[in-house]
């Protein structure tokens, strides 16, 4: 989510200093199944422009028609949109369109809550009872602070919607090779920030490594100095055992939710024999942590193939899912 609202907050700036207004689109509530699920949300701009979407593209064309009563009475409004006889999804959606007009500080301490990777939340507040309407709105807590999005006060009490966005999903890649620069194109489109880490004698740059937010030429005791947590994955891809070694070695003991390993398993039994030798306090945490081969078994040849692969098998573990078709899923897609 905080990637899409990267993309909505940090366009909004743009527009704003071009003197041109922009609505912002949450969906608040669902009844039934839909494409996406509340908590989504989309930018619309005077001049025609969306950035984000809510559904898959049958949605949009009638938030950007309502987004105009907005634009012209600065004042929000809830519409419904029913897909039971447009989409076959037999869903409602209830998406909140109101003015999005954030101020120099708002734009300040949304940059720090990305800096410093901490949780922060949205609430909206909004009414089905058509008297009610144009009421409503919503307000962002950082911890700078509260932030509604429109100066409009709320007279009644109304329904409200609540949701924490949590830090973005950090990917750090340990190497420069194709395969490389593969993984992180695909993962810097899911939205993930992606450092890439090489040895300090790289020839390479960040222009090498389209989508990376980060390029570090450091050795192995830099490497352990960088910060990881629950959201961050591991990805060891420098294709010299010694160099994987040596940087393993360093996030034994991180906060990382997955540490992917490239090679056959026997390389990978290797390195862990080598670590336990090395270590005497390597928790069951450790290991239940490491994968590898990394990667669901789909049949992947292409590095392009590989990343799709490996990509996959981060999202099952940091969502607790095991891959399966979703054919043979007996409940609904997102339970």
């Amino acid at each position: 989510m905080l990637h899409e609202l990267k993309n909505i907050i940090r366009s909004a700036k743009i527009a704003k200093t071009q003197g041109i207004k922009t609505v912002i689109a949450s969906v608040v509530h669902l009844e039934g199944s839909s494409y996406r699920r509340p908590g989504v949300r989309m930018s619309i701009q005077e001049n025609g422009k969306m950035i984000g979407a809510v559904s898959g593209g049958c949605v949009e064309k009638e938030i950007l028609r309502q987004s105009q009563r907005v634009f012209e009475s600065n004042t929000p409004t809830l519409m419904e949109y029913d897909g039971r006889y447009r989409l076959g999804c037999e869903g409602v959606l209830s998406i909140l369109i109101e003015p999005f007009n954030p101020t120099d500080a708002f734009f300040d301490a949304f940059e720090h809550q990305c800096l410093t990777r901490e949780s922060f939340s949205i609430t909206s507040s909004f009414s089905k009872e058509n008297s009610k309407r144009h009421q409503g709105g919503s307000c962002f807590i950082f911890s700078k602070g509260k932030f509604p999005v429109s100066k409009l006060r709320i007279a009644e009490k109304l329904d409200t919607y609540t949701q924490t966005i949590d830090p973005g999903f950090k990917l750090i890649i340990v190497g420069s090779e194709h395969d490389s620069v593969q993984l992180c194109k695909y993962a810097s489109l899911m939205g993930w920030e992606v450092i890439i880490v090489t040895s300090i004698d790289e020839v390479k740059t960040i222009n090498d490594f389209p989508g990376a937010s980060c390029y570090m030429g450091i050795d192995e005791k830099e490497f352990g100095k960088l910060t990881f947590d629950s959201l961050t994955a591991v990805m060891m891809m420098s294709h010299s055992y010694v160099k994987d070694l040596k940087y393993l070695s360093e996030i034994i003991e991180t906060e990382t939710s997955y540490i992917g390993l490239l090679g056959p398993s026997k390389r990978k039994e290797k390195l862990l024999n080598e670590l336990i030798e090395n270590n005497d306090c390597l928790s069951e945490n450790f290991f239940d942590k490491i994968f590898g081969p990394s990667g669901i078994n789909i049949g992947a040849e292409t590095p392009q193939e590989i990343a799709i692969s490996i990509l996959a098998e981060i999202l099952s573990v940091i969502r607790n899912q095991k891959p399966i078709s979703l054919r043979d899923k007996q409940i609904g897609i997102h339970q």
